[in-house]
């Protein structure tokens, strides 16, 4: 039953990440009039903000709805409300504190927030909580983990990027940047 648990929870994060990344193409397309474009933004902004509402209202009657929290989360990333995003994520830690894509997710909003020194914790928390049956399935989130470590102990601790790098190229060796930090750092 747990097993199914976190399955159906890494799916639900996918879904959130697909989901994101869909909303970023959105906002990317290009319409032919300024009008329509100010239409537009106003209308996800809108439905941005009704959707964070009625998932509140659905948190205030439930606190411990992980699922209502990671939908919550998902939606302030989607409108770069950063630090409800992380304060979100951070609840579901405390609710299942070892459910590593909380972590990742954190990490996510604290580097998109421009927040390195929080960024660098929640991507050790994410490694350090990833099960050793759950690697698989998390190659290139470790990998890009491990990359974001290295990029930024590379002047402070040459040794320990080092480490790093070779963990992210291991993972994802399709990484170009990762191979290219690795080279730079081995050099």
């Amino acid at each position: 039953m747990k097993m199914t648990k976190m399955h159906t929870r890494n799916l639900f994060l996918g879904l959130i990440l697909v989901g994101t990344a869909g909303f970023a193409n959105a906002q990317t397309t290009k319409t032919d009039t300024t009008t329509n474009t100010a239409t537009t933004a106003a209308t996800v902004q809108t439905t941005g903000n009704s959707t964070i509402e009625g998932l509140k209202k659905q948190i205030e009657a439930n606190p411990k709805d992980t699922e209502s929290l990671a939908k919550l989360a998902g939606a302030y990333q989607e409108s770069a409300d950063w630090t409800n995003a992380v304060e979100t994520w951070k609840k579901i830690s405390v609710l299942l504190p070892d459910w590593a894509p909380s972590y990742y997710s954190q990490a996510y909003a604290y580097q998109s927030a421009k927040d390195d020194a929080n960024a660098k914790l929640a991507y050790e928390k994410y490694i350090a909580t990833v099960k050793p049956e759950e690697i698989e399935q998390n190659k290139k989130n470790l990998a890009y983990a491990y990359f974001y470590l290295a990029f930024s102990e590379q002047t402070t601790d040459p040794a320990k990027a080092k480490q790093h790098i070779a963990k992210s190229v291991e993972y994802d060796p399709t990484n170009q940047d990762a191979v290219k930090l690795n080279k730079t750092l081995n050099s």
